[in-house]
């Protein structure tokens, strides 16, 4: 079991990582820790945000919408490749998934077909989100990918977890697609290589 790291040891694990890291707001103290705890964490979970423009994304992933409140993760990728940090804490990002997926990211096993709803995953995951229209067409520039790589693996690399703790939201709930234009199992092959 891992206790989250501090929002100071999360800035100091990007920027080692050699990431550019922009902070926003009072990205510190921004959260939805009142809605229940955060922690133990176990993995990192990598999402597209379906939006377009990078100012408009990293407003909406802060603020959220009307039924869903901000913030709806801890850092935003946009498609620079920079990391806008927009919460600390619990944020709205992974929701309700199949507590087999995570049994086997504490395990760092193979991962299962996610097919119930049944476990609180704002809880146990850091979330990324990532500036993508999420059609499968809008394409993922070459420093987005890297900054995905890298973000995840200072993560990892913190609690020193494997790739195998990192996964893609299509992978947590069902009916879920995202990140769609790259596959986990490629990321995940490119974050055990950043972590030799």
């Amino acid at each position: 079991m891992a206790s989250p790291m501090s929002a100071s040891g999360f800035l100091k694990a990007l920027r080692a990582e050699g990431l550019t890291v922009v902070e926003v707001g009072d990205w510190r103290n921004h959260n939805r820790n009142h809605k229940g705890p955060w922690g133990p964490v176990h993995g990192v979970m990598i999402h597209h945000t379906v939006t377009k423009g990078s100012a408009r994304t990293v407003e909406i992933c802060r603020d959220g919408y009307a039924d869903l409140p901000g913030p709806l993760c801890h850092g935003v990728i946009t498609k620079d490749g920079r990391v806008h940090l927009v919460g600390y804490g619990r944020a709205n990002h992974a929701g309700l998934g199949d507590d087999d997926v995570l049994r086997a990211v504490i395990a760092e096993k193979a991962l299962p077909s996610d097919n119930e709803k049944n476990t609180d995953g704002n809880r146990h995951f850091y979330g990324f989100e990532c500036e993508n229209l999420g059609d499968g067409q809008d394409p993922w520039p070459a420093a987005q990918l890297e900054a995905i790589e890298r973000a995840a693996a200072a993560v990892c690399r913190h609690h020193g977890w494997t790739e195998r703790s990192v996964i893609g939201h299509l992978e947590w709930q069902p009916g879920k697609v995202d990140p769609r234009g790259f596959t986990m199992t490629a990321m995940r092959t490119r974050i055990r290589d950043r972590l030799k």
